[in-house]
């Protein structure tokens, strides 16, 4: 599957900004869709993510009540809105998903990354 995330970029702190991804492929399946970012010098840390057949969300403690991850099931896609954007925010967002994609067993796939600049 390919995981194509767009929305990055510069923002002033307390700002907004809204990341996408889409899923393509030969999906059978999405069983879950989420965001992860990577600060410099900082490990890969999970930021939301998005059951697919529940809804159901969750949130790392640093963004909860700021950030809101949604879906679009038709469209295999995934929007983070990321308000009261902080300088702590800054690092590369990568887009991930855990599906089943025709002929393979289910996987975890990752997007490129897109980088978020947060300045004070």
């Amino acid at each position: 599957v390919q995981l194509q995330a767009s929305g990055g970029g510069p923002v002033q702190a307390g700002g907004s900004l809204r990341l996408s991804c889409a899923a393509s492929g030969r999906i059978y399946s999405v069983d879950d869709m989420g965001w992860y970012r990577q600060a410099p010098g900082k490990e890969r840390e999970l930021v939301a993510a998005i059951e697919f057949s529940s809804g159901l969300t969750s949130y790392a403690n640093p963004v909860k009540g700021r950030f809101t991850i949604t879906k679009d099931d038709a469209k295999n896609t995934v929007y983070l809105q990321m308000n009261d954007l902080k300088s702590e925010d800054t690092a590369v967002y990568y887009c991930h998903a855990e599906a089943v994609v025709i002929p393979f067993p289910r996987k975890d796939y990752w997007g490129q990354g897109t980088l978020v600049t947060v300045s004070s």
